[in-house]
């Protein structure tokens, strides 16, 4: 295919430069050592990164970046498409061969995403992704009052940002209306059933009155120390804002959706049916997955997951003497009421005793742990719209949690059989030592500090959970079906993420597979399918990525033999950040043949 995503070359790099000659090193690059130069390079590509995701800016604790930026508009295309033509040339000036070894790898990295962000500008599906914003499960409409939820609030200063913040949020909500617009003329239209999930957030987040909405948050928590005139003036200024403004935005949206958008979007669900759907979801996939591997062959992967997997649960079928078939049993988990808590202090009580189980066999698999603690806390806003939950970490300050936001809401869909494996997958060691190890640790560039790569994220997700009998977790057999239940769910993702999106499965086939192999209730299955609908290609990373890694520790595990110690295996795995499969498995090959070790 003449426009397939390409992997990053210092050819294409100098082809870059000399077509680019308006771009002059970045300051800083033309002396120096490749090693400090790489570092330059890469310090002030994170802060032009920043500079374009202001939320998540503040969460990690860097500093300058602006209060919000529109990310569906004209300046936000021109500024990224600038920084990575930059980057890419400012790259092929640095030598690798001179690198030391985790430069190496933070140049490898750098080189993949970067190449990985031009081919998406540069083949025209950056401009179709703009056309087509909506997206239930991480658009703004329900991230941004998440992050308001969680925002600080301690000086009149962190006030008068989130008005600001609020006018950036309103102008996005504005634009998204106009993007939208060109996409129907264009013939870049989303499926029907996101409109539906989008304008089901937005009647319940109109529903809510002000003084309960995320927007609101603030004002419930303003400390003390702001005085008197201070907190009338503010107090004011945030409902005039919510009322006059945010809330109204809302409302744009709703009324456009409903009446212009709705009637024209697309029933089937994938990306094949949208124009240039099948050239978006390569790239998604490779994006997602950090592979060449195409929807067919991850197709035919899940579905030897799914029958391998299929097996086991037979497997703890008959041990706990049930005694119909496996249908029966996913039914018997989904609707007994000894499977589920009845409020969310019993389940929040029943993670802290997870958590203190896990703790004490961790020095058996790792030399490390993070210092900042791990807490699970509810979803902030609109429980019954969205999924399970997510992970976030603190700053890295060593001192503010990790947490573990989880949905509440519906406690009759959140089975007790899983709670061991999400604890692992979610805290410990799965996403809380994964991210916030690297976070805490200063030695690393920001890059392999802050990077994101959804396989090495959500594979170490995955593969922490298949740790669970090493660290004396699943000694209940429904706590192993339940792990065998969630390993399941990865493994049918990959089958119905690319039926949906390559194989014009429609969304009912979809969730109808998944109710057949696993215990899901019904709800929580059409909830996982509108996600995969939304997120193209990031449901299809978890299995890629955990394989990867048990591919790697079964291979180091065979090639050293005595000399090979778990812990030196998880040290090195997460002591670089969260990588590209191929860039991970040149990391971990190379440990293999240097002899292993701790180092």
């Amino acid at each position: 295919m003449p426009n397939e995503p390409r992997l990053f070359t210092r050819r294409n790099a100098l082809g870059l430069l000399a077509c680019a000659t308006a771009f002059a090193p970045l300051p800083g690059l033309a002396q120096g050592s490749d090693g400090a130069r790489l570092r330059a390079l890469l310090e002030r590509s994170a802060a032009a990164d920043a500079a374009l995701d202001p939320l998540n800016a503040d969460r990690s604790g860097t500093k300058g970046a602006p209060l919000f930026l529109d990310p569906l508009s004209d300046a936000y295309e021109a500024r990224l498409r600038a920084d990575k033509q930059r980057d890419a040339i400012d790259l092929a000036t640095i030598d690798r061969t001179s690198l030391g070894p985790v430069d190496r790898i933070a140049y490898d990295v750098f080189a993949y995403k970067t190449q990985q962000m031009l081919d998406l500008l540069n083949f025209g599906l950056f401009a179709v992704q703009r056309m087509a914003p909506l997206n239930p499960s991480f658009g703004l409409q329900v991230e941004f009052p998440d992050f308001l939820a969680g925002a600080k609030y301690e000086t009149v200063a962190d006030y008068d940002d989130t008005l600001a913040r609020f006018d950036g949020f309103t102008g996005y909500m504005n634009s998204a209306v106009v993007r939208l617009q060109q996409g129907l003329g264009a013939g870049y239209i989303q499926p029907k059933i996101i409109v539906a999930n989008v304008l089901a957030q937005v009647d319940a987040m109109l529903a809510l009155p002000i003084e309960q909405s995320a927007f609101w948050a603030g004002i419930t928590r303003m400390p003390a120390t702001i005085p008197a005139a201070e907190r009338t003036r503010l107090t004011a200024a945030f409902r005039e804002a919510i009322e006059g403004h945010v809330y109204p935005a809302y409302r744009g949206w709703g009324s456009y959706l409903r009446e212009t958008y709705l009637p024209r979007a697309l029933t089937a669900p994938g990306r094949g049916a949208m124009k240039d759907g099948a050239r978006l979801y390569a790239w998604e996939l490779q994006r997602h997955t950090t592979t060449k591997r195409s929807a067919d062959d991850i197709h035919r992967l899940g579905l030897a997951e799914v029958s391998r997997i299929r097996g086991d649960m037979e497997k703890v079928r008959k041990q706990v003497g049930f005694s119909g078939d496996l249908k029966a049993f996913f039914e018997h988990v989904r609707t007994d009421p000894k499977y589920y808590y009845k409020n969310p202090e019993e389940l929040l009580a029943r993670f802290k005793a997870i958590e203190a189980k896990i703790w004490p066999a961790i020095p058996r698999l790792f030399h490390d742990h993070p210092k900042a603690p791990f807490e699970v806390r509810p979803l902030p806003a609109l429980g019954d719209q969205r999924g399970t939950g997510y992970y976030r970490p603190g700053p890295p300050d060593g001192v503010t949690p990790g947490v573990l936001y989880f949905n509440m809401s519906m406690l009759n869909t959140r089975p007790i059989p899983t709670l061991e494996t999400l604890t692992l997958h979610e805290g410990i060691p799965g996403h809380h030592f994964q991210l916030t190890l690297a976070l805490e640790n200063e030695g690393l560039p920001p890059l392999l500090r802050h990077g994101e790569v959804t396989a090495y994220t959500e594979g170490w997700g995955l593969y922490a959970e298949s740790l669970g009998p090493e660290l004396g977790m699943f000694g209940d057999p429904m706590q192993l079906f339940g792990h065998l239940d969630m390993e399941m769910l990865r493994a049918v993702r990959l089958v119905v993420d690319t039926g949906i999106h390559a194989k014009g499965w429609d969304r009912q086939q979809a969730i109808d597979y998944i109710l057949a192999n696993t215990s899901m209730a019904p709800r929580d299955v059409a909830v996982e399918i509108d996600r995969y609908i939304a997120y193209p290609g990031q449901a299809c990373a978890y299995k890629i990525g955990e394989l990867k890694f048990r591919e790697l520790r079964e291979t180091a595990t065979k090639t050293l033999g005595h000399k090979f110690d778990v812990r030196d295996y998880h040290r090195q795995t997460l002591n670089t950040g969260a990588l590209p499969m191929d860039v991970l498995d040149a990391k971990i090959r190379g440990w293999i043949a240097a002899g292993g070790g701790p180092a």
